[in-house]
């Protein structure tokens, strides 16, 4: 799994007009291309009576999967210029779609290009472009003589935490950085003495500064 990856937090779209063009762009992220395809697909019902809906997608740890469409277009001016823009921006598993509605004015290659371009970046803008961190799911289980000391030091290096199980001992579930997972387990271990017991769980992204 990637330490960390961006992509948008949300589906969204943005209009924008040129030259008497509506461009509307709508992205959504997506987890493979199925997910992509249908997305695509839903947003060609949607708008069945525009001029076009072009699209492009880039999924996959390694960017594997990268497609694009011009959907009538001069070739190139459209889900290249798309693509472009996931690419630029380094987003992953994402999935864009920009409609025209045609208004008369010819664009030329290079306006297209410009506006395709245009219409990408305002769907970004709409979903929220973010950075997913993979964190390291790490149980600790120690006395309630420790809660205070450990909660504090927690707290003032900033790691994050989730749920906290009372039984007869106390359960804190942390969330270090995954690649800081092992430097965590060495300084919780000396932070109680040896006095605690550490169980690693699953791993998991979550969103930057958040």
């Amino acid at each position: 799994m990637l330490e960390s990856y961006r992509t948008v937090r949300q589906a969204g779209h943005r209009e924008i007009v040129i030259k008497k063009s509506r461009f509307i762009g709508y992205v959504q992220p997506v987890e493979d291309e199925e997910a992509a395809i249908a997305f695509i697909d839903g947003i060609k019902k949607q708008n069945w009576n525009a001029t076009h809906n072009c699209s492009a997608y880039m999924i996959g740890e390694r960017d594997e999967i990268q497609k694009q469409s011009d959907d009538g277009e001069p070739s190139g001016t459209a889900g290249k210029p798309i693509l472009e823009v996931i690419r630029n921006q380094g987003l992953k598993n994402v999935a864009i779609v920009v409609t025209r509605y045609f208004g008369g004015i010819m664009l030329g290659a290079g306006g297209l290009i410009r506006a395709y371009t245009d219409g990408a970046v305002a769907a970004i803008e709409a979903g929220e472009a973010i950075t997913r961190v993979l964190h390291q799911e790490i149980k600790v289980e120690l006395d309630y003589t420790w809660l205070g000391k450990v909660e504090n030091e927690l707290r003032g290096r900033g790691v994050r935490t989730g749920d906290t199980v009372f039984t007869d001992k106390v359960v804190l579930a942390c969330y270090p950085v995954s690649g800081e997972a092992e430097a965590f387990q060495h300084w919780m271990t000396d932070l109680t003495q040896g006095q605690c017991l550490l169980t690693k769980g699953s791993q998991l992204y979550f969103i930057e500064g958040e």
